[in-house]
């Protein structure tokens, strides 16, 4: 019978731990588990951002996805926030509701993100921005919301910032939503949410 070549171990008899250089490697490996295991350990390595992002955008095992996302989410910075931005240009649907769930449990100050965002001119990041502020603690949200059913110029946008108004406005929204009703005369359901928004914050 012949011997199995077991996982290298230190003078304790502990498995050796990889090097970041290891790791890095094994972020490409065609197991899956392995890719997993490194996502998860990479966390510890210089520049592990940047090689997580890379992997993520080709990763199509989603338990490997997930240990990239749930290690970026552990680094939580501005450098973490800017990779997870560019995730929701991706055509990859999965990926972008990915990253817009792992954008809204950030620690981070993500509003700079965000206000480049709404000011995008593809109006589904417009969106996806408006579904991340609608998970942030952050006093600026409702005039960030303002700001979207004053200036945009997409009724989609508009209306899910309005959705969001519903839930969270103050007699602050009240003139703006008017006058986007107004601005959008014929949208049937831009002119059920904003009635509705203006009946919750009236209190009617």
């Amino acid at each position: 019978m012949g011997l199995v070549k077991g996982k290298p171990t230190t003078p304790t008899g502990k498995p050796k731990r990889a090097n970041c250089e290891e790791l890095k490697a094994s972020l490409d490996d065609p197991d899956a588990a392995i890719r997993r295991h490194s996502a998860q350990e990479l966390l510890r390595c210089p520049g592990a951002v940047r090689l997580l992002a890379t992997r993520l955008n080709r990763e199509k095992d989603v338990a490997a996805r997930e240990a990239i996302l749930a290690s970026m989410a552990q680094i939580d910075d501005f450098e973490v926030v800017s990779e997870l931005v560019e995730c929701l240009r991706s055509d990859d649907a999965a990926l972008c509701n990915e990253a817009i769930e792992t954008l809204k449990h950030l620690t981070t100050d993500v509003s700079p993100a965000l206000k480049s965002l709404l000011s995008d001119p593809d109006p589904d990041l417009r969106i996806f921005a408006v579904n991340i502020l609608e998970s942030r603690c952050d006093p600026n949200v409702e005039r960030m919301l303002i700001g979207v059913i004053e200036q945009d110029i997409n009724v989609n946008v508009c209306a899910t910032a309005i959705d969001l108004l519903c839930e969270l406005g103050t007699e602050a929204a009240l003139d703006p939503i008017l006058r986007i009703k107004n601005r959008f005369p014929s949208e049937a359901y831009l002119q059920f949410a904003a009635d509705l928004a203006l009946k919750r914050i009236r209190g009617i």
